[in-house]
């Protein structure tokens, strides 16, 4: 119970009394005793539920303060708590901040000293450099007495004796490098013409620039001469080779460096032998014939290539390219068969890399078609088959492979790489091109002793024709990491010690045998 319940408990006794006393007033006797009693009753009721309402809420009041002063103090104490917290933390701060103060004042004394030390080594430096001067000053003075040469005359002596020393030097420096100059170009000229030598030995340039037309009889080299020489200038003029008639017996030798030229004047003087009529108007008609059949010849030799290797739509002049090739050698091999045998390769090596068959093997066939035509024009025949396919509308890729198979230009696509590989390889198989056995069988050996001269090798065995050696090495002597090292090392010794055609691939093998034997 609240006060407004105690404070209308007490005004209902207030009434209850006045009511009493006007009910008494009014009636008599026994009728007032019992509005009396029943008043009394009324306000003794009243009056214990006022005292107890009362009680109730001193009670209530109790219990409210008695839950305001515990809050209050649970409120007290963690202020308390707060303020002994940043108590705290000003403490340590102000530890902090004397500790920094201190280490402050240690540095400004350590500052101190080494300020008064600089300035202490400062003066003693300035003293130094004073004495030493001075005593510079004294020694100059004493060596110009000695000498009999001021400062300036000395300067210019000694200058004069490194100028003097210095041309020595450089006179023998220059002297040395004519000298090796001289030795390097020597060796240089010696390889040149080695290489000259080898490259027109005798049977080869007579292979290579003579063709032999077999005779009947000897009279009938006067009849091929004709009347003071008529007959043979006349063939001479239209085929525009020489004619050899010497006492080679029942034989006449054709020589020109060109030979679609060479070809039409063989198959010329057998028609006119056959015949028997020589004289230059039949001459004449003889050769254009000939030509004739040898164009037929190249034309169809260059489509059944391109038919071999099945590559279309090329430009008829470039077949024509293509089929001259039938009568052009290189190192005793048959330049048309190589371009095949050239194409065959990339289309193989493609197939294998995934890129473009019909384009390698396009490329591999053309890639020599300079050489048509290098008797009559100048420069690589590598720049001129390049500009000839750039000429009859073959692609760039194309025409960058034929400039950079032999590094006229630097490769830069795969199948540029792919023509150098294919070349070198149908080149320098044994059989395609001329090479003595012996050479092949020597840098094979050479091969074999590269591989097994580092230490932890086994065994090397020279495979595909010397493109390839396999160095076996031993497990416990040569790690995993070591065998890609090693093979680096062999690969830089035989670049430096052989001289050999394309690439030579060094495989290194290492393995670990574990061998048992059930019983």
């Amino acid at each position: 119970m609240n006060i407004e319940t105690v404070v209308i408990a007490f005004i209902a006794a207030v009434v209850g009394a006045i009511i009493g006393a006007l009910v008494k007033g009014k009636l008599g006797g026994s009728k007032i005793a019992n509005a009396e009693r029943a008043a009394m009753q009324i306000v003794e009721v009243a009056t214990k539920e006022a005292d107890s309402v009362l009680k109730e809420a001193v009670i209530q009041a109790k219990d409210t303060i008695l839950q305001a002063k515990t809050e209050w103090e649970a409120e007290a104490r963690e202020l308390r708590r707060e303020v002994q917290n940043q108590e705290r933390r000003i403490q340590q701060k102000e530890e902090n901040l004397d500790r920094k103060v201190d280490q402050i004042d240690l540095r400004e004394e350590e500052l101190q000293k080494r300020e008064q030390f600089q300035v202490s080594q400062e003066k003693l430096l300035k003293e130094r450099e004073l004495e030493i001067e001075g005593l510079v000053q004294d020694q100059r003075q004493q060596l110009e007495q000695i000498s009999g040469m001021s400062t300036e005359e000395a300067k210019k002596t000694l200058l004069t004796s490194m100028e003097s020393e210095a041309r020595h030097d450089a006179a023998k420096m220059i002297k040395q490098i004519e000298d090796e100059a001289k030795e390097t170009a020597d060796k240089k000229a010696r390889n040149i013409l080695a290489l000259t030598i080898q490259r027109y030995a005798g049977d080869f340039v007579a292979e290579k620039t003579v063709s032999v037309v077999p005779l009947p009889a000897d009279e009938m080299k006067g009849r091929i001469i004709g009347r003071e020489g008529r007959n043979i200038r006349a063939i001479e003029a239209a085929t525009g080779v020489d004619l050899i008639i010497d006492d080679t017996p029942e034989a006449v030798i054709i020589s020109g460096f060109n030979p679609v030229r060479r070809e039409v004047a063989r198959l010329s003087l057998e028609k006119l032998i056959a015949d028997g009529r020589i004289h230059p108007s039949r001459i004449e008609e003889v050769v254009k014939k000939s030509e004739q059949e040898v164009d037929d010849k190249i034309r169809e030799a260059g489509e059944q290539a391109t038919f071999d290797v099945g590559v279309h739509g090329i430009h008829p002049e470039i077949i024509k390219l293509i089929g001259r090739l039938l009568y052009r050698t290189s190192y005793g091999q048959n330049v048309l068969q190589h371009s095949i045998e050239v194409s065959f390769l990339c289309g193989i090596m493609a197939a294998e890399l995934g890129i473009n068959i019909k384009q390698a093997k396009r490329a591999g066939l053309l890639h020599d078609i300079g050489k048509a035509v290098d008797h009559e024009v100048e420069g690589s025949h590598a720049v001129i088959g390049a500009d000839l396919a750039r000429k009859y509308g073959e692609s760039s890729q194309i025409v960058h492979a034929i400039g950079a198979h032999h590094e006229d230009e630097k490769p830069e696509t795969v199948l540029a790489v792919l023509v150098q590989a294919a070349d070198a390889l149908s080149g320098a198989r044994p059989g395609a091109r001329r090479e003595m056995l012996e050479t092949y069988v020597k840098r094979l050996g050479d091969l074999e002793r590269i591989g097994t001269s580092f230490p932890g090798c086994t065994s090397c065995f020279a495979i595909q024709a010397g493109r390839e050696i396999r160095v076996l090495v031993s497990s416990e002597k040569v790690s995993d990491a070591q065998s890609y090292i090693l093979a680096k090392d062999i690969a830089r010794k035989i670049e430096d010690e052989m001289t050999y055609p394309g690439q030579i691939k060094v495989n290194v093998i290492r393995e670990t045998r574990a061998v048992d034997y059930a019983k």
